[in-house]
C-alpha cells in the first residue's frame, strides 16, 4: 500500500495565531512559535515536525484567515 506524506504551507505574515491549526493537527506537525512575531505582532504557526504530516488537512479547514494550504504525494 502507497503512503501519503503531506505537506504544510503557511503564509506567516497573515496568520495571527488563534492556535486552531495547532489543536486540530491529529500528529501534533504544528506549533506556535514561540518566540519570534509576524509584522502584525502575533506568533505564528509553524510546521516543527514537517515529516510527521499526513495531508489530512484539518489544518486548513479549520484556519479562520486561509493561511494554510495542504499538499499530497504518495510515495510508492
Amino acid at each position: 500500500m502507497p503512503k501519503v506524506q503531506g505537506a504544510v504551507v503557511i503564509d506567516q505574515a497573515r496568520c495571527k495565531g488563534c492556535e486552531l491549526c495547532v489543536v486540530a493537527c491529529p500528529t501534533d506537525v504544528l506549533l506556535l512559535q514561540p518566540k519570534e512575531v509576524n509584522d502584525r505582532g502575533y506568533h505564528y504557526a509553524y510546521a516543527a515536525s514537517p515529516d510527521a504530516c499526513i495531508g489530512c488537512a484539518s489544518c486548513a479547514t479549520v484556519c479562520p484567515d486561509a493561511c494554510i494550504e495542504v499538499y499530497r504525494a504518495v510515495e510508492k
